[in-house]
């Protein structure tokens, strides 16, 4: 895997801008990095997929899953003063969200930024100061004196995305990528490694990748691609939310620099158990780092997929990345790489014979 060119891939992934059911920019972003990986197609709610060089039509059919849409937010109304109301697109802790640059999408198509805000200290009851953080105290402010002004000036709007402002860095000496979108622009650039990576290999199996649309606001592109694809068996790449600064040591399954993460379960799948087995035996006598996990809460695509046509046998790669779900998250590369690594002994070996044991 050429380093530069996958870290120069990440980046551009990473920094287009794209929340759940917005995904245009970074569907394009895609695109152009895919392009000599497999036919090209895409759907009405932008799902995209890519056709591996090398399917027959004859063979067991392997999708490859991620999602392009990340975490944001969309204005809900402008106020008199000029600053909007907004709302959450996917999951965030309230307290998290001001203080933060933003990008806003403006009626020309333009995005624009925006800084997010509340109410300052200065004006704070003591009430106030000592009550939870509530999102109609929230708003983001571009600079607009006046409503007319925000909407003639600026070309705000009523139902515009908005996305963190977080530009993408890799330290190659620490092995760290600080960037937003993670999870799961991460997976989404896995899926085009893997694809890379096997250029040369004779399979037995069909490659579909499949990245989908509007997974953080309830895993709707996959529900989609499931039945496009009808694969007979999948795995999902994901940015899984890391939690070696949350737990106890003891505790820890998905800590970066450890290797992705597999999950035995979360709030929405149990694992088919003898695919995962199957991968994580892989893993252990190929020598590349893995964590197994049982998730008490949270999902993936893996929800939509496994239920889908028949039943489909499902494992879910998750390269750990803290803070999730805000505007910033740190990676590991080098658990990046474990995972494509993983996926490709993988599709190697898979055929008609072993998936017909899952």
């Amino acid at each position: 895997m050429d380093k530069k060119r996958t870290l120069e891939m990440i980046a551009d992934i990473s920094n287009a801008k794209g929340v759940s059911g917005f995904e245009d920019e970074a569907v394009n972003v895609i695109r152009a990095h895919s392009q000599d990986c497999g036919e090209q197609k895409e759907d009405s709610l932008r799902n995209f997929y890519i056709y591996r060089k090398g399917n027959n039509g004859k063979q067991p059919i392997v999708q490859l899953d991620a999602h392009s849409d990340e975490v944001g937010f969309m204005v809900q109304s402008i106020r008199p003063n000029g600053t909007m109301h907004i709302i959450q697109i996917g999951g965030w802790i309230t307290s998290n969200i001001p203080a933060h640059l933003v990008w806003i999408r403006n009626a020309e198509g333009k995005y624009i930024r925006g800084i997010v805000t509340s109410k300052p200290p200065h004006f704070m009851s003591e009430t106030e100061r000592k009550a939870p953080l509530e999102m109609n105290n929230i708003t983001v402010d571009v600079g607009a004196t006046s409503r007319r002004e925000a909407i003639e000036k600026f070309k705000i709007r009523v139902g515009e995305p908005i996305v963190p402002d977080a530009a993408f860095e890799y330290d190659e000496k620490k092995d760290i990528m600080i960037g937003k979108s993670f999870d799961c622009r991460l997976g989404c650039a896995a899926i085009i490694s893997t694809l890379q990576e096997l250029e040369s290999c004779n399979l037995n199996v069909d490659v579909v990748g499949a990245i989908s649309t509007q997974e953080e606001v309830g895993v709707r592109g996959a529900t989609v691609t499931a039945r496009t694809v009808k694969p007979d068996i999948a795995i999902v790449f994901e940015g899984c939310p890391a939690d070696d600064t949350c737990v106890e040591e003891y505790a820890v399954q998905t800590a970066i620099k450890k290797g992705p993460m597999l999950r035995h379960i979360d709030a929405k799948m149990i694992t088919n158990p003898r695919f995962q087995r199957y991968a994580l035996d892989m893993a252990e006598k190929l020598q590349i780092p893995v964590q197994d996990a049982v998730r008490l809460s949270g999902s993936t695509n893996g929800a939509a997929i496994h239920l889908s046509e028949h039943g489909i046998p499902t494992i879910v790669i998750g390269i750990p990345v803290r803070y999730a779900h805000t505007h910033y998250g740190i990676s590991s590369y080098e658990d990046y790489t474990n995972g494509v690594r993983l996926a490709c002994e993988i599709l190697k070996c898979l055929n008609k014979e072993t998936i017909a044991n899952f």
